[in-house]
C-alpha cells in the first residue's frame, strides 16, 4: 500500500518542487495538534484558526504558480496563433506540420499542469479528511464552503479549474484549423459538438483531465442538500449495481406519495363536515397519515438492509388499499373508514427506502443530482397535489359510488398507484445488496472490512456466479487479511489517509469507529448538542409549515370565503415557489454567506412570518394571510436546505449508515412535528374557528423562538 505521502514524492515534476503543498510538514500539523489539544495545550478554536491560516498559505503558493503556468501557456498558444494566421495565408506542409508539432508540446505542458493541480486538489482533500478523523471534528464542511465560495477565492481555482477551459478550447481550436476541414463548416465553432472529432490523442487526454477535475454547480449540491442523503467517505458503487429506470421508480414513488399527501388538504375540512365531524377534525385527517409515518419510516428503513423492490411493492398495495378505503368512506358514511384509509397511506411511506437507494446504488458521480431529483420530486408532487385537487371540482354517480371533490381524490390516488406497481413489477431491478455478500463470510465479519477488501463489481460477479458459496472460513480469512491479492482494491480507495501511518489505529478500532448504531437508544446517545438544535431547527420548520398547510382551507373559508378552488390554486403557487427560490439561494446567496448565517436569516424570517401571521386587529385581510404564508413558507423551505446540510456535517459518520440513521432520525423529528401540529389543528378546534388562528400560531412562535436561541448558543460549532 502506498500513502499518497510517498506518491506525491513520486509523481511531481521535479521543477516545480516547491510549489506543490506541503503535505508532509501539514500531517506532522495535524499530530502535532492533536496532541496539543490532548493535553490542553492549545483550545480547538485556536487550532482550527492556526490550521486554516496555514492550508489558506500553502493554497495561495500553489495557485499563484498554476496562474503562472497558464498564463505562460496561453501566451505561446497565443504567439503560435500568429504563425497559424501567417501560415494559412501562404500554407506550407512542412510549416503546418511543426506548428502542429509545436501545439502538441503545449498540449503536452497543459496535461502537466493539469496533474498538478490534480495532485494538489488531492492533497488538499486529504489533509481535510485527516484533520476530521484526528479531530472528530467536520471542519472540510467550514472551510471549503467558506473558501471555495468566496468572491475572492482561490480554492476555486484548484477544485474549479477557473480559466482552463478557455485554454482548453484554444489549443482545440488552432490544432483543428491546421487539419483538413471538414464538410462546409468554416470554423470548429460552427460545428455540432457531436459532430467535432480532433483527431490528436492529446486533446482527449486534456479533455479527460478537465472531467476528472470537473465537480457539480452550486444549484445542484444546495438543492441535494434537502434530501439529506447520507455518504460515507469514498464508497464504490459502480454500473453492475446502478439501474437508471429503478432510480426514475424510486424518485416517481417519492412524487407520488407527496401528491397523495396534499392533493386532500383542499377538501378535507368539507369531507368531514359531510361525515358529521368538524371542519377543524381535518387536522386529524390530514396528520393520521404522518401518524403512521412515524411507524413506517423504521421497519422502511430496516427492509431497506436487505432488499428495495419488497418494501417498494408492499408500498404500492397499501397505498392502493388505503385511498380505496379513503374513497369507499364517503358512501359508508365512516369517519373510522376514512381514517384507516390515511393510516394505511402513512403505513406505505416509502421515502427511506427512496433516500437509501439513492445513498447506496446510484454512482457518486450522479448522486447529487439524484438527490436535487428527489427534492425536486418531493416540490413537484406538494404542488401538483393541491392544483389536482382543484381540477377534480365534480359530481356524478357511477353504479353506487359517488364521485365528487371529496372521494376523486381517493380514486385518482388508488389508480396511480396501481398503474405504478404495474411499472414497478415489470421494470424494476434489484441491486446486489450487502446481505447478499455478508452471509458467506465469517459471522464476526462487519460489512466495513468487506467492502474495504471487495469492490462491488468483485461482490457483484461472485454473487451472481456463486463462486463466494465456494470459499471456506480459511480463505475468507485470507480475504480479511488481504492475502487473496487479486481481490485487492487497487484504487484510491485504498491509498487514502488509512495508509499513513500515525492515523492508523487498529483494525478492531476503525471497524468500531464504522459500525451504525443500532437501536434508537445507541442513536440518540450519538447526537451531540448541535445535533440535537438541527433537530429541534427541522421540527420547527415543519410544524410550522403543517399549521399553514392543514389549516389553509378552514382559515381562508372562514375569513375570506374562499372556495376548495381557489384553496387548491394558493397552496400550488405556494409549493411552485420552492424550485425558484432555491435556485437563486443555490446560485447567489450561498456564494456570500455561510450556510450557519443563511440558517439564522431562515429562523429570523420563519419568526416574521409567524408574527405577521397573527390576527391582532378586528379585521384580518387577505394580504395580511397570503404575504405572511409565502414568508413563512419561503423562509422555511429555505431553512430545510441549510439545516439538513449543517446536520449532515455535525452528525456523527455512524449515523450515516444502518437502520436508525440520520435520515431516518430528521425524518421522524419532521414527521412527529406533524403529527404535533395536525393534533394541534384538532384540539384548537374545539375553542372554536375565530380562535383557530392565533392558539395554533401560538407553538409555533415559542418553537421559533426557542430554536433561534439554540442556535445562537450552538453558533461557533456549526461547521
Amino acid at each position: 500500500m502506498v500513502n499518497f505521502g510517498k506518491k506525491l514524492t513520486a509523481n511531481r515534476v521535479q521543477e516545480w518542487e516547491k510549489y506543490y503543498i506541503n503535505y508532509k510538514l501539514m500531517k506532522k500539523k495535524v499530530k502535532q495538534h492533536v496532541q496539543e489539544t490532548e493535553q490542553g495545550g492549545k483550545e480547538r478554536q485556536c487550532v482550527l484558526k492556526e490550521f486554516a491560516r496555514m492550508l489558506d498559505d500553502q493554497i495561495e503558493k500553489t495557485v499563484l504558480f498554476f496562474l503562472e503556468q497558464q498564463g505562460i501557456i496561453a501566451h505561446k498558444i497565443q504567439e503560435l496563433g500568429e504563425e497559424r494566421t501567417v501560415l494559412l495565408k501562404s500554407p506550407v506542409i512542412s510549416k503546418i506540420s511543426e506548428l502542429r508539432e509545436a501545439y502538441i508540446a503545449v498540449g503536452h505542458d497543459l496535461l502537466k499542469l493539469l496533474k498538478f493541480v490534480d495532485m494538489n486538489a488531492t492533497g488538499i482533500r486529504k489533509i481535510l479528511k485527516k484533520f476530521d478523523k484526528r479531530f472528530g471534528y467536520k471542519f472540510t464542511d467550514y472551510y471549503i464552503s467558506t473558501r471555495s465560495n468566496h468572491p475572492y477565492s482561490q480554492l476555486q481555482q484548484v477544485f474549479k479549474h477557473v480559466g482552463i477551459a478557455a485554454v482548453v478550447g484554444a489549443l482545440s481550436r488552432n490544432l483543428a484549423e491546421l487539419q483538413e476541414r471538414q464538410g462546409s463548416y468554416p470554423s470548429i465553432y460552427d460545428q455540432p459538438s457531436t459532430t467535432l472529432e480532433v483527431q490528436d490523442p492529446v486533446i482527449y487526454l486534456i479533455h479527460a483531465s478537465v472531467d476528472k477535475l470537473t465537480r457539480s454547480t452550486n444549484f445542484l449540491q444546495f438543492l441535494g442538500k434537502h434530501a439529506l442523503i447520507l455518504e460515507e467517505g469514498e464508497d464504490q458503487v459502480d454500473k453492475e449495481k446502478y439501474y437508471f429506470v429503478s432510480l426514475m421508480l424510486n424518485l416517481v414513488n417519492t412524487f407520488l406519495y407527496m401528491v397523495n399527501t396534499y392533493i386532500i388538504v383542499p377538501t378535507a375540512d368539507d369531507y368531514s363536515t359531510i361525515l358529521g365531524a368538524a371542519a377543524t377534525v381535518c387536522g386529524i385527517i390530514i396528520g393520521s397519515m404522518a401518524v403512521a409515518q412515524v411507524f413506517s419510516s423504521v421497519y422502511f428503513s430496516a427492509w431497506s438492509n436487505k432488499s428495495y423492490f419488497k418494501p417498494l411493492v408492499f408500498s404500492s398495495i397499501v397505498l392502493f388499499l388505503g385511498n380505496t378505503l379513503y374513497a369507499l368512506a364517503y358512501d359508508l358514511n365512516s369517519l373510522t373508514v376514512l381514517l384507516i384509509g390515511r393510516l394505511l397511506c402513512g403505513m406505505g411511506s416509502a421515502r427511506a427506502v427512496n433516500r437509501r437507494y439513492i445513498s447506496d446504488c446510484v454512482p457518486r458521480e450522479i448522486r447529487m443530482k439524484a438527490s436535487a431529483g428527489f427534492v425536486s420530486a418531493s416540490a413537484l408532487g406538494m404542488a401538483c397535489g393541491p392544483a389536482l385537487a382543484g381540477l377534480l371540482q365534480t359530481r356524478f354517480k357511477l353504479y353506487m359510488l359517488t364521485i365528487n371533490q371529496d372521494t376523486l381524490p381517493g380514486w385518482v390516488m388508488a389508480f396511480a398507484w396501481l398503474a405504478y406497481l404495474i411499472w414497478l413489477w415489470i421494470s424494476f431491478k434489484e441491486p446486489v445488496h450487502d446481505a447478499e455478500v455478508k452471509h458467506v463470510f465469517p459471522d464476526d465479519t462487519s460489512m466495513f472490512t468487506i467492502r474495504s477488501i471487495l469492490t462491488s463489481h468483485q461482490i457483484h460477479v461472485l454473487t451472481k456466479s456463486g463462486v463466494v458459496a465456494k470459499l471456506g472460513r480459511a480463505d475468507n480469512e485470507a480475504l480479511e487479511s488481504g492475502l487473496v491479492q487479486p481481490l485487492l482494491l487497487s484504487s484510491e480507495k485504498m491509498q487514502n489517509d488509512e495508509g499513513d501511518e500515525e492515523c492508523n489505529g487498529s483494525d478492531e478500532g476503525q471497524e468500531e469507529s464504522h459500525e451504525p448504531a443500532t437501536s434508537i437508544a445507541s442513536a440518540y446517545r450519538l447526537l451531540t448538542p448541535s445535533v440535537k438544535v438541527q433537530l429541534l431547527i427541522y421540527f420547527m420548520l415543519k410544524y410550522a409549515m403543517e399549521i399553514l398547510l392543514a389549516e389553509s382551507s378552514v382559515i381562508t373559508s372562514f375569513y375570506f370565503g374562499w372556495s376548495t378552488s381557489s384553496v387548491a390554486i394558493f397552496l400550488a403557487v405556494l409549493g411552485l415557489t420552492v424550485l425558484p427560490v432555491n435556485a437563486v439561494v443555490g446560485t447567489y446567496v450561498s456564494n456570500l454567506f455561510e450556510d450557519r448565517q443563511i440558517l439564522l436569516g431562515s429562523e429570523i424570517l420563519v419568526l416574521l412570518g409567524i408574527l405577521l401571521s397573527f390576527k391582532l386587529t378586528s379585521t384580518y385581510t387577505m394580504p395580511q394571510y397570503v404575504s405572511s404564508a409565502l414568508i413563512t413558507f419561503v423562509a422555511a423551505e429555505v431553512l430545510e436546505g441549510v439545516n439538513l446540510a449543517l446536520l449532515a456535517q455535525v452528525m456523527s459518520s455512524r449515523l450515516t449508515r444502518g437502520t436508525y440513521n440520520g435520515g431516518l432520525l430528521s425524518t421522524e423529528a419532521g414527521t412527529l412535528a406533524r403529527v404535533v401540529a395536525d393534533g394541534t389543528i384538532t384540539l384548537a378546534g374545539y375553542l372554536g374557528e375565530s380562535w383557530l388562528l392565533n392558539v395554533t400560531l401560538l407553538p409555533s412562535l415559542i418553537i421559533c423562538l426557542a430554536s433561534i436561541a439554540a442556535t445562537l448558543l450552538t453558533y461557533n460549532s456549526m461547521f
